[in-house]
């Protein structure tokens, strides 16, 4: 059995919004929150902390995007979007802006289980990306500031870069540090005595 979801639906639509929430809770024992106007929506999205949003909406302005955008609610949690039409263009700026499913023909109960699950598992995905991309990048970073220590202690001891190395992880493991730490510090340290 899955586990129940925090649900914000943002529709403007009473009757609409009545029909999704029972669609909704046909599909499990979910909490569901209806936001009816889309005024101070990253607010009031981040304020019930759900595990998903699902907006329904005929024509998404630019401006709804923007909000969603600069709230990062799209960067902490799925966001399925559900409109009309077309929309003049503006899905690839919903995807650019974190939304994770981008739905044309509006929102139908039969079709809202596996779209949520879909926006789900894509946001995951998304999420996953961009956690290996950071740490790629903190581990590139430390792999810099290693090479500039390791050369500052060969410049000034006279040593190989192996002894080098071997010296930064003896004063970490010393210190009880990381080795990119104690790198940082060197470095730091050599440009102030500059």
């Amino acid at each position: 059995m899955e586990p129940a979801l925090t649900i914000v639906v943002v529709e403007d639509d009473r009757d609409r919004a009545i029909a999704i929430v029972d669609a909704l809770k046909s599909t499990g024992n979910h909490e569901v929150v209806v936001i009816a106007n889309a005024s101070g929506l990253a607010r009031r999205i981040v304020a019930h902390a759900p595990d998903i949003v699902l907006i329904d909406i005929d024509n998404p302005t630019r401006d709804m995007l923007e909000e969603l955008t600069l709230a990062s609610g799209p960067l902490e949690r799925p966001v399925a979007m559900f409109v009309s039409g077309e929309a003049g263009g503006l899905a690839k700026t919903a995807i650019e802006a974190g939304v994770s499913a981008y739905v044309v023909d509006g929102l139908s109960p039969e079709r809202l289980k596996p779209v949520m699950d879909t926006a789900i598992a894509r946001f995951r995905m998304v999420k996953q990306m961009r956690t290996e991309l950071a740490e790629t990048r903190r581990a590139l970073e430390e792999r810099k500031v290693i090479d500039r220590a390791k050369g500052l202690l060969i410049k000034a001891k006279g040593i190989d870069e192996d002894a080098a190395y071997a010296l930064l992880r003896k004063t970490a493991m010393d210190q009880g540090r990381r080795v990119a730490d104690v790198a940082e510090a060197l470095v730091t340290a050599s440009g102030l005595l500059r």
